[in-house]
């Protein structure tokens, strides 16, 4: 029988399969190939209890896509989830958020939640940040539904990763995408103004036909990445398109004079919020190599 992993849990995996979710364990062989299935894995199994939904996942169809973090298959998109308010949006994780994503080939969608708790017009300015970053950007409400029928159209006949720090409401959002609520949402600690952590494994769910969302856990904070200083631009598309207007070849957009990409910061092309990120990851990326030498 022919499944998908949609859930695992300390080497247990549950496989939906012919309209029943079957209990799993892998075969042994799949460690001494150092290969461990990943939820959005397609899988054949053997029932071994029609009864009791139990299982063996003995066969690893190939993957068409995997993350690392989260480490998922067979994923086509990621939705960054942040929340307008409450706790308000960390523009500089939402960058790592999307660099991580791109770096792993996977387009993504910016939504911006809460839109209903947004008194001060935060979700026009998110919007303005973002207009640049090749990414469609949603503000919506898990809670009163707003920018919810712009948001469907965008995930039919996909599977997306739903990625955010605690708190942004991934698990609200998918509740609002279904019809039974299945995921159990929590509130926000009123020292930190984080969320609670609710999400703690990976979990695929279903809203449509055809159509997938991968509830993950939530991030405070995101490491460094794997990249050299100078390919960062890449993963920044409004200072790519005015890089060929920089004087000097491999220019970093920091501290050399007739750089294209200064003088359309200055000229309000790029938000400035997006480049100060840049030049902060850039520096970090730098340091990073400067530690790296003296080890």
């Amino acid at each position: 029988m022919q499944g998908k992993i949609v859930k695992g849990i300390a080497g247990v995996y549950y496989v939906s399969a012919g309209g029943s979710r079957y209990e799993c364990k892998a075969r042994g062989i799949f460690r001494k190939e150092h290969r461990k299935p990943l939820v959005g894995d397609e899988v054949r199994l053997d029932v071994l209890d029609e009864e009791e939904r139990l299982g063996n996942i003995r066969e690893l169809l190939p993957r068409r896509s995997e993350l690392i973090r989260p480490a998922v298959a067979n994923v086509d998109q990621a939705l960054i989830l942040f929340s307008l308010v409450r706790p308000r949006p960390s523009f500089n994780l939402l960058d790592r958020f999307l660099i991580m994503m791109k770096q792993q080939g996977l387009p993504c969608i910016i939504c911006f939640n809460k839109q209903d708790l947004d008194k001060g017009g935060e979700g026009e300015s998110c919007c303005q940040v973002y207009a640049g970053s090749g990414c469609p950007v949603l503000v919506i409400s898990t809670f009163s539904g707003t920018g919810m029928e712009e948001l469907q159209p965008l995930l039919e006949g996909k599977t997306t990763a739903v990625a955010g720090p605690s708190g942004a409401g991934k698990s609200s959002l998918i509740n609002s995408l279904q019809s039974a609520v299945v995921m159990q949402t929590g509130g926000l600690s009123a020292k930190i103004e984080r969320g609670k952590h609710t999400t703690r494994h990976s979990e695929i769910i279903a809203i449509r036909e055809n159509t997938y969302l991968l509830d993950t856990p939530g991030f405070s904070a995101l490491g460094i990445f794997s990249m050299e200083k100078e390919d960062l631009s890449r993963f920044y598309p409004e200072l790519d398109a005015y890089e060929k207007e920089c004087r000097f070849g491999g220019c970093s957009h920091i501290g050399e004079p007739q750089c294209g990409v200064k003088a359309a910061v200055a000229a309000g092309k790029i938000h400035p919020v997006r480049y100060r990120n840049y030049c902060l990851l850039y520096e970090e990326l730098k340091n990073r190599k400067k530690y790296e030498c003296f080890r």
